[in-house]
């Protein structure tokens, strides 16, 4: 028997039909959590066809429902809650679910879910604050995520424009309702975030019922716009609507015509602010001005009385240094005098004026030579004592 593990032994299409269709038998009940994409009553039918599409994802599964399964008040876009059995059709080999029981999901319930998926996110710290960027101040193209010839488009495009008469935007017109639109806008959102000239992506929509704001609160779309690049801005709804897209959003406005006044700035109000920039630097100059030419015509008054006070300190300093000076002569020439007073006392303690007053006389000779021996006095000495000289002669 081929065994279907090599070239040589394949298995026939049957036989794999039949074993994934054994396979898939084996599964049993399962209870599946989808919203009714496509309903198919048929009247007379036993059975009923319907569409289950996964609230977060472009996934969908056929379901065959007995009629006795399907209430009446049950309707397309209806989130529902099935026990079914999967049965695998070898003939066609397609893959559906056989409802056994089915459930719709009432607003409690959703609103339940939705607060556990908003604990968790919160755990994860998908809503803190740091994790927000800022929107960009002037941006480039403004990605607009909304409707087709939608309200909530006119309301962001035309306040925006009236606000800033050039701004560009790049709109992806999706589904924001019904089985589709958490898909839609998480592939729109991933479009924008990848085109480099976009600097900031609104999600916008009108009001509406908890049910028709519940692909903006999907985990899929939630965890996409964590992870964008680009500043996303959510516009659902009033004021009093809340998704969760809002608290993951870098900023939540509070209806499509806010987002329109935050993500551009008022043209008219710039102006007006640079307007009285300019103003408030002009005056600042004047002042200014005003404050150095009056410091100009005061200076000369200044400098006159700063030059006769510094000349009148220095006068004062100059008298000071003048009369330290006279001093100081005084006693270097009083000094002077008493140290010349003693020189010309040692002076004359040494002269030999000083010994011819004590009654010596200098012999000397008719050529001058000083007689220091008898021998040398011959012919005419002179002789010179205290009070003059005079002439002897040896005899």
């Amino acid at each position: 028997m081929p065994t279907g593990k090599s070239f040589d032994e394949p298995w026939p299409v049957r036989v794999v039909a039949q074993k994934i269709g054994d396979w898939i038998g084996r599964l049993g009940e399962i209870w599946v959590d989808g919203q009714i994409a496509q309903l198919s009553r048929r009247p007379g039918m036993a059975t009923q066809f319907l569409t289950l599409r996964d609230p977060d994802a472009n996934i969908s599964l056929s379901v065959t429902c007995p009629r006795g399964v399907l209430s009446p008040d049950v309707a397309e876009g209806s989130r529902v809650v099935i026990r079914a059995r999967p049965d695998f059709w070898v003939e066609r080999g397609t893959l559906s679910l056989r409802a056994l029981e089915l459930r719709q999901v009432g607003l409690g319930e959703l609103l339940a879910q939705l607060n556990q998926l908003r604990e968790r996110l919160a755990r994860e710290g998908l809503f803190a604050a740091d994790r927000k960027q800022p929107l960009p101040f002037l941006p480039r193209t403004i990605g607009l995520i909304t409707g087709r010839a939608s309200a909530a488009e006119r309301d962001v495009v035309e306040n925006a424009r009236r606000r800033l008469p050039g701004a560009r935007f790049r709109i992806e017109n999706v589904a924001t309702q019904g089985p589709s639109a958490a898909g839609e806008v998480t592939e729109a959102l991933q479009r924008l975030d990848a085109d480099p000239t976009i600097d900031v992506i609104v999600i916008a929509r009108g009001g509406g019922s908890v049910e028709d704001l519940l692909p903006f609160s999907s985990e899929s779309l939630l965890r996409a716009v964590a992870a964008a690049l680009t500043p996303v801005v959510s516009a659902i709804g009033h004021e009093s609507d809340v998704p969760l897209l809002d608290h993951i959003a870098d900023f939540a406005a509070s209806t499509p015509t806010d987002a329109a006044k935050r993500i551009v700035p008022d043209l008219t109000a710039e102006l007006g602010a640079l307007d009285e920039l300019r103003r408030r630097a002009r005056a600042a100059a004047h002042r200014r001005l005003d404050a150095e030419t009056s410091l100009m015509e005061a200076l000369p008054e200044r400098m006159r009385t700063t030059l006769h006070t510094r000349l009148s300190r220095d006068a004062g300093e100059i008298e000071q240094w003048r009369a330290r000076a006279t001093r100081c002569t005084v006693a270097l020439l009083a000094r002077a005098g008493d140290d010349l007073e003693h020189v010309r006392a040692r002076i004359r303690s040494l002269s030999p004026q000083a010994t011819l007053d004590r009654g010596y006389a200098v012999i000397t000779t008719a050529s001058g030579s000083v007689v220091r021996d008898p021998e040398q006095a011959e012919g005419t000495l002179r002789v010179r004592v205290a009070a003059g000289e005079f002439h002897v002669a040896r005899t």
